[in-house]
């Protein structure tokens, strides 16, 4: 994606820059201070680019830096205190002679640039503006305007893959496993791995409503009352039991389960007290091990169930995917995406929109404001629909419960 871009603009006799880290340096630009080549970004020339399309790694870094965070209403962008890190990261590119941006990166990524978009509107008579571009690369694919994002397929076959050499394991050892994937949003990665890896069950956030939720009310850390949604565990924890005895009336004592990492938002306040929030206000999901919690439930669920004991044990799948070789859709995809960038901002002046595509790699161009809360100005999140035929394809294929 970003070796066919650069190579674009490098065609077109345009110079070519990568941003280090994300907006780690930017958001903290003081002119006294100037951006350092080599340290805060790297030219991108062709022998840099040289066979990066099919090549596995990190070219100029990532991070989760969030100029943004201030904003949460379009009226915060007349604070010049909310916006000042926003007007860092305008005066560092400036600094070292951009003209456009192309931003790369999940829903978090494009929510922040389009708050980059909204404060240079507020810009005086007479300051440049920097179009800006984004280019959906997520594994997560919970973007609205594009039907697979860069990255998803390669994730999907890197877990399933692993969820495939699990069950050979855990038929051998009559065990079960629990793997945690990728997945905060929403659970297209799980039920993608879930398909193609042919795991038991899978469960996700969008799996978590009517009866499996349950309110609860407890006092947070600022000593105020909180009232909240959260999964009923029992329940939960119970359907995957289900699962196991239902494949044990089929002769099959072992098996995979694959849980969404984003389940850990609707947790119990008690599993997720102390937990730290990232500047963009997710839950820290390293430190919650949802694969130990839900190991341990079912392990005495299904004892409780049956009494007998029953081998389960939990593991987190998918950090390491985002380095995976990628998958020849990827490369086609996201070498499209990035020749998109190129045509957006040179052959057609777009400014605020992302590059996606469609049927046989047709390019087109979704609006910012199409992708994000006007309001809040929080990318709308595309979740899988339970009465879509994916789901369904899920539901079909993995063990058949009565439930």
């Amino acid at each position: 994606m970003i070796s066919a871009a650069a190579a674009s603009f490098l065609r077109a006799g345009v110079e070519v820059i990568g941003i280090k880290h994300g907006y780690s340096a930017l958001a903290e630009f003081d002119s006294s201070k100037p951006l350092i080549e080599g340290t805060d970004f790297i030219q991108l020339t062709h022998k840099v680019l040289a066979r990066s399309r099919n090549t596995q790694g990190i070219i100029i870094g990532t991070s989760r830096a969030n100029p943004g965070k201030h904003i949460k209403s379009p009226a915060d962008l007349q604070d010049s205190k909310n916006t000042a890190p926003l007007r860092r990261v305008y005066e560092g590119l400036r600094s070292i002679e951009v003209d456009a941006l192309i931003s790369i990166g999940g829903d978090d990524t494009l929510k922040t640039a389009n708050k980059f978009k909204l404060f240079q509107e507020q810009l005086a008579e007479g300051e440049n503006i920097l179009p800006i571009v984004h280019l959906p690369k997520t594994i997560d694919n919970d973007y609205h305007g594009i039907d697979f994002t860069f990255g998803f397929f390669t994730a999907v076959e890197f877990i399933a893959s692993e969820i495939r050499n699990l069950i050979y394991d855990a038929e051998v050892t009559k065990a079960y496993f629990i793997a945690e994937t990728m997945g905060r949003s929403a659970g297209w990665l799980s039920y993608g791995a879930a398909i193609a890896g042919e795991a038991s069950l899978v469960i996700s956030v969008e799996d978590i409503m009517a009866d499996y939720l349950v309110s609860e009310s407890h006092t947070d850390e600022n000593e105020k009352l909180v009232t909240r949604q959260t999964m009923d565990m029992e329940r939960v924890v119970n359907r995957i039991v289900k699962t196991m005895l239902a494949r044990e009336a089929e002769g099959k004592e072992f098996g995979v389960i694959v849980l969404a990492e984003g389940l850990a938002e609707f947790l119990p306040y008690d599993y997720v007290k102390g937990v730290t929030r990232d500047d963009h206000g997710h839950l820290s999901i390293s430190e919650v091990n949802l694969y130990e919690i839900f190991a341990d439930a079912v392990a005495m669920a299904f004892k409780s169930e049956t009494g007998r004991e029953r081998k389960v044990k939990g593991l987190q799948l998918g950090y390491e995917s985002r380095c995976a070789k990628p998958h020849a859709f990827d490369v086609m995809l996201g070498s499209q995406l990035g020749v998109g960038a190129f045509r957006a901002l040179a052959e057609k002046n777009l400014n605020g929109v992302m590059v996606s595509v469609s049927g046989q790699l047709e390019l087109h161009y979704e609006p910012f404001e199409n992708l994000v809360d006007p309001d809040t100005l929080v990318t709308v999140v595309r979740y899988i629909e339970p009465t879509s035929d994916f789901h369904r394809l899920a539901r079909f294929l993995e063990t058949h419960v009565n439930d």
